[in-house]
């Protein structure tokens, strides 16, 4: 039985009154959050004998709590971050971790007395299924994602030249360590260890991420290294440098832990929690740690039994794969972001919002000149973006543009984007070019069963909640019965039309065709939502003689509920008829054009050779490529959340500033449209 167990049985007893004698337990939101969720009731003075004291693991700190939970016969719990944190050590003014370890019987990194956890892997079933497989996907979502305790790193920075044997160093006076009963001596005999066994063998030392980061030292230094061995500070994924070891060494870090579910068996000096289940070699056993796991079956106690995630976007406790959602979308914006970039091609009233999704890290700079933007990244060590819209076609540079489930409104009626994507190789409206999303649905075709699942439960959620591009509500009229085919107009000079369309390009040319291919259907056209708006080209005034119904301002959900085909050129509504699985034909080279699910009448790029499931597609359009934002919490987030927001969540408004700029920008469009006449 797990500790999460037990805290429901006393949270539905009423929260139990957790005396602190720590400021961190009062002063860290995060923490005191966690901790009220899980059934406890925080409170200073002094605690009776029903009531218990907490701790924060073997600190310094925790004498003070030992002493008074001694004297007043409370019940002891230790405290410690769970073991995918954050993104950066809480020393180093990281922010509040992802969860926690709450211990009644010990602390898991000392095997002087069974902890919780010892208890879980001891006794504990470990045979379900269901956990197994989960165990399984979320192992392998950390490899994939590259995470890890502190997993602020660029995750491509490379490792060493495989053949190396790893040595983990940690930070003199890490309570694992003194719990170990180790200091220098140990760690240099475990490095003598690695160059016996491994005779002629490189070795490679990797100092703890606070060591190098100068925060504590660590028990290796310069002086140890040589010609043989070389000493690695520099901040580089664990899983890399798992995949070129040919053994790794540890007395009990976390390291150690993670190399078991890269395939290794680590040695170990120590007596971490890890030990002693078949799965190390273990110099120093723990005698009653009889049981043999399998790697699953530790993964299953350690990461999701024990320690007790949360969601910062639902302020409630999680599974470790809600947990991994928000780590993952957190994660990847601090890897993209943290250089800082220069931004050129940027409209003034979009820069707020780009600011608030890439600028988190490090202030964005906005550089109108792309010269003058190219010289400033490339003197700061920035990275530089251009709306796609606004860079040259040679330009090296990264591309943004909205994402698909963008806000509650129009951007021509400047709402800020919910989601935006940030393509490194192209675009995804301009076949021209492969884009990132491209390559991402070529490669979807590998896709695990898991990635498959999140994409089919997403896919699920928006359809439930009625979601589109934009959402705008519309009254959709009572519709002619027989085969209705849905035509979404779009607006002419959009770029997808004017990069991917090579033949037909007009809403009538659209319209001439389905009506030509499909003379007995009922042909319904819906206009674009910023045509009708009178803000960009595209009007067609005889659509009600080439369409059997014209619907201005109607609900495309609803039109999508009640059709039998799409016909469209490149529009996104196309996409989310796929989304519905209602029978798409192209007649340009949309995204989703050419990977055996629509019927294609234009030149799709011939590379497009993948087969792939719409759950394939999904995934690789709403979760591996956009990045999310979610206006609430102000956090990188993922999908998920954001399907939420629109769903039912309040969103702030575009502001009085931006609704004024869309009125300005309105006229002008308005005049220019008067003009060209």
């Amino acid at each position: 039985m797990s500790t999460a167990d037990d805290d429901n049985r006393a949270g539905a007893a009423g929260p139990r009154r957790l005396y602190v004698y720590n400021g961190g337990f009062l002063t860290q939101p995060r923490l005191r959050r966690i901790l009220t969720l899980a059934g406890y009731d925080i409170r200073i003075g002094l605690p009776g004998p029903d009531d218990l004291v907490a701790v924060w693991g073997q600190s310094p700190t925790a004498h003070r709590g030992e002493a008074v939970a001694a004297r007043r016969g409370a019940g002891l719990v230790r405290i410690e971050d769970a073991f995918l944190r954050s993104l950066h050590p809480g020393r180093a003014g990281g922010e509040p971790p992802l969860g926690l370890m709450i211990d009644h019987a010990g602390v898991h990194f000392d095997a002087a007395r069974i902890s919780d956890l010892e208890r879980l892997l001891t006794e504990a079933p470990l045979d379900d299924a269901a956990l197994m497989t989960r165990a399984g996907d979320a192992i392998a979502r950390i490899r994939a994602a590259h995470l890890t305790k502190y997993s602020g790193f660029d995750a491509m920075t490379p490792a060493p030249a495989p053949g190396y044997v790893l040595v983990i160093d940690q930070t003199r006076g890490d309570a694992s360590v003194t719990a170990s009963g180790a200091a220098r001596a140990q760690f240099q005999e475990m490095l003598v260890f690695a160059q016996e066994e491994h005779p002629g063998t490189p070795v490679v030392i990797k100092t703890h991420p606070e060591t190098a980061r100068g925060l504590r030292p660590g028990h290796f230094t310069e002086a140890d290294a040589n010609d043989r061995i070389t000493l690695l500070s520099e901040p580089v994924s664990p899983w890399r440098l798992f995949e070129g070891a040919v053994g790794v060494y540890t007395l009990s870090s976390q390291m150690g832990f993670e190399a078991i579910f890269a395939g290794h068996k680590p040695r170990v000096f120590g007596q971490p929690f890890y030990a002693g289940w078949g799965l190390t070699t273990d110099e120093t056993p723990v005698p009653r740690r009889e049981r043999r796991l399998t790697r699953h079956q530790l993964f299953a106690a350690a990461m999701i039994l024990y320690p007790r995630w949360y969601d910062p976007f639902t302020d409630r406790l999680c599974g470790i794969e809600t947990a991994l959602d928000a780590f993952e979308a957190r994660t990847r914006a601090w890897r993209e972001d943290h250089r800082g970039w220069v931004a050129s091609g940027m409209r003034l009233w979009k820069r707020r919002p780009l600011q608030k999704v890439f600028g988190r890290e490090r202030p964005m700079v906005f550089e109108a000149d792309p010269a003058k933007a190219r010289s400033r990244a490339e003197t700061e060590g920035r990275r530089r973006m251009a709306w796609a819209g606004k860079a040259g076609d040679g330009d090296a540079v990264v591309r943004v543009e909205d994402g698909f489930l963008r806000s509650r409104g129009l951007g021509a009626n400047l709402v800020p984007p919910l989601s935006l994507v940030a393509d490194d190789l192209g675009i995804y409206y301009d076949p021209r070019r492969e884009s990132r999303l491209e390559r991402l649905i070529a490669e979807s075709e590998g896709l695990r069963p898991d990635e498959l699942h999140r994409a089919y439960g997403l896919r699920r959620d928006i359809l439930k909640a009625r979601l589109s591009k934009y959402n705008l509500a519309g009254a959709t009229p009572a519709l002619p019965e027989g085969h209705r085919i849905l035509v979404p107009g779009q607006v002419e000079d959009d770029a997808s039309i004017l990069t991917g369309c090579a033949g037909i390009n007009t809403n009538r040319g659209l319209l001439e065709a389905a009506r030509a291919a499909n003379p007995q259907a009922v042909i319904l056209y819906k206009p674009h939502p910023d045509v009708e708006a009178g803000l960009r080209r595209g009007a067609v005034p005889e659509a009600r003689d080439l369409a059997d119904l014209a619907l201005d301002h109607a609900d495309p959900v609803t039109l999508l509920d009640q059709v039998q085909e799409v016909w469209t050129l490149t529009s996104l509504l196309g996409f989310e008829a796929l989304l519905r699985e209602v029978p798409v034909t192209t007649l340009g080279a949309p995204f989703y054009a050419g990977w055996g699910l629509t019927r294609d009448h234009g030149a799709v790029p011939a590379r497009r050779r993948a087969r792939v499931s719409l759950d394939a597609l999904v995934h690789a359009t709403l979760i591996a490529y956009p990045r999310y934002h979610d206006p609430v919490t102000g956090l990188p987030c993922p999908p998920e959340v954001v399907v939420q927001r629109l769903a039912g969540g309040a969103l702030p408004g575009p502001g009085p500033a931006n609704r004024l700029l869309a009125k300005l920008q309105g006229l002008f469009a308005s005049q220019a449209h008067l003009w060209r006449r």
